[in-house]
């Protein structure tokens, strides 16, 4: 039998959250489809079950784990199940997000601005806390879920949210650089704009055809899954994913 990382390749578990709807959902059904075990983490439960049924539909392993990611008191203990239900965790997919249609210091309130860096850098931290101990016992992948305007300033993006996502690069090259040892890896991915339901968060929703030139959540998943699915010893330290038309 094979060996990834620390332990066999049989069955590996995924801890995915966000995992309701967008770009989470697709990484579950991807990672179902390679094999993996999977947990799935959000706010709607309901959203949730839907998933686990497209996994249970193919003939994979679900397990549903509703988690406010903005609640740190309940994060290790949402670890704990996840990593005690299938005795190991390989990958952790942080793929939950937030941002809002006000975006600028102008029109910006601030109880907003903070819901949208606890979602989207102080949540991430505290769920690689908590999965590090399961993440180190396999040698396993952390895929931060950040985006394109933490690549490249994007004003349009808001100030909350481009200060929160930039802040994920720092993140994961931390854990990079201190985790080496212990066989963790970290991948700090940027999506360009993606087709989901995330748009109707913009101050101008876009329409039809300028969601058809957008990258599609399963192909944002696909470039996910290529990072869990890399051997131990290989590491992508940031992957940028975008579309012809990205501006």
């Amino acid at each position: 039998m094979a060996t990834y990382g620390g332990m066999s390749d049989a069955a590996r578990v995924a801890w995915i959250t966000g995992a309701g709807s967008g770009i989470g959902r697709a990484t579950v059904v991807s990672a179902s489809a390679a094999g993996w075990r999977v947990a799935l983490s959000g706010r709607r439960t309901e959203a949730l079950e839907a998933t686990a049924e497209l996994v249970r539909a193919g003939g994979g392993e679900a397990l549903v784990v509703p988690l406010d990611v903005r609640d740190p008191d309940a994060i290790p203990a949402a670890a704990t199940l996840v990593g005690s239900h299938w005795g190991r965790l390989d990958g952790l997919v942080l793929a939950a997000g937030l941002n809002a249609p006000r975006r600028q210091w102008a029109d910006q309130d601030m109880v907003t601005f903070d819901e949208i860096v606890q979602t989207n850098l102080v949540s991430p931290a505290h769920l690689v806390a908590a999965a590090l101990p399961r993440l180190r016992e396999s040698h396993g992948v952390a895929v931060v879920v950040s985006s394109y305007a933490a690549w490249t300033f994007s004003a349009m993006a808001g100030v909350a949210y481009s200060a929160s996502k930039s802040g994920l690069a720092s993140l994961t090259r931390t854990l990079n650089a201190q985790e080496a040892e212990h066989g963790v890896r970290a991948c700090h991915l940027c999506p360009g704009d993606v087709d989901t339901d995330f748009l109707q968060l913009r101050p101008n929703v876009p329409g039809a055809e300028a969601r058809q030139a957008m990258l599609d959540p399963a192909e944002v998943a696909a470039s996910i899954q290529f990072v869990l699915d890399a051997p131990a010893h290989v590491r992508f330290d940031e992957v940028v994913l975008s579309p012809v038309s990205q501006r």
